[in-house]
């Protein structure tokens, strides 16, 4: 591998020359004609990290997610990093395993590191991650959740329920069971669950069961929910909370959707993989992330950009609902 003390002796200057010439400083031309040359011929790549630690404004992005196993995050990630290097910027992630307060910190250690900017997949927006963002006075995007005052870019998901719920009941359905998530949670806790809400009405009768994002603990309530559950359908905020309730129906020979029929949000890639298939609300994920990317690049160049950006959604119907007779 080329390092910069290759590039100094091949050039015959000091490598401080070579780093003033890589950090943009002052270098003569005569100088520079001959680092650009010998860059190009050896297809040295600088260390952008490096750089950046002495740099007064770096070319790295850090992001934060609640976890890495996640088909949502992945998919999110998936699309800033690919947007990110197409403008030769470099991608920082930090995992705070659903702690409100790692987040917290995150912001303010990334401040510290001099990222370009921050990109936020977010849960819930406290106080304090408004005070971190606030003080951290570098461009930060929330991603999944609507923030006022901040640029956010959200899922439709009050849309997104309300097309599941209506859904439902033009196939006949007029009881209902929903797997939903804490309240805390703008997005999925209140929105999609409104939707839903507000999609079945007022044809039919809903019992809410709280579980957590984690296919485990919603197989955990499946086990003690379905056996005494009078209902035709269950709808699941998630597609892996959809996975743990389809888990614990095989587990208890219970036949979907023959004697329930099912459903998700999200439209992960496992739900093609199971039998049966998952009906879902397809989100664009990736997209999602190229489009978080590109904003807070335009926003590191003093660009203006909407406050709040709004994806669609579409309904994906497979093979784990049915029309009731």
């Amino acid at each position: 591998m080329v390092t910069i003390n290759d590039i100094a002796r091949l050039a015959g200057v000091a490598k401080s020359t070579v780093s003033r010439y890589l950090n943009g400083g002052s270098v003569s031309a005569k100088t520079k004609a001959k680092i650009d040359k010998i860059v190009a011929e050896t297809g040295y790549k600088p260390n952008t990290f490096a750089q950046s630690l002495k740099a007064k404004n770096t070319a790295m992005i850090g992001t934060i997610v609640p976890r890495l196993d996640s088909y949502a995050t992945t998919q999110g990630l998936k699309g800033i990093d690919e947007q990110l290097r197409a403008v030769d910027y470099q991608l920082l992630i930090t995992n705070s395993n659903q702690d409100i307060q790692r987040e917290i910190e995150a912001i303010y250690a990334y401040a510290k590191q001099k990222v370009a900017g921050i990109i936020l997949f977010a849960t819930v927006i406290t106080d304090e991650h408004r005070k971190a963002i606030d003080s951290s006075k570098v461009p930060v995007i929330i991603l999944g959740q609507q923030a006022d005052g901040y640029h956010s870019i959200v899922h439709d998901d009050y849309q997104a329920g309300y097309m599941l719920g209506k859904y439902a009941v033009s196939l006949g359905h007029r009881i209902f069971t929903y797997f939903g998530v804490f309240e805390d949670d703008i997005a999925v806790g209140q929105k999609r669950k409104q939707g839903i809400l507000d999609g079945i009405k007022p044809n039919g009768k809903i019992k809410i069961i709280e579980t957590t994002f984690a296919i485990e603990a919603a197989y955990q309530k499946a086990l003690q929910i379905l056996p005494k559950m009078e209902s035709s359908y269950v709808i699941c905020a998630t597609d892996n909370i959809a996975l743990g309730v389809l888990k614990a129906a095989h587990e208890l020979k219970m036949v979907i959707p023959d004697q329930f029929s099912l459903s998700g949000f999200g439209d992960y890639d496992v739900t093609t993989a199971v039998f049966p298939m998952i009906t879902t609300i397809k989100f664009p994920y990736y997209q999602s992330g190229v489009i978080a990317a590109e904003n807070l690049y335009q926003l590191i160049e003093g660009e203006k950009i909407p406050e709040i950006i709004k994806l669609d959604n579409q309904l994906v119907e497979r093979e784990s609902t049915k029309r009731l007779k």
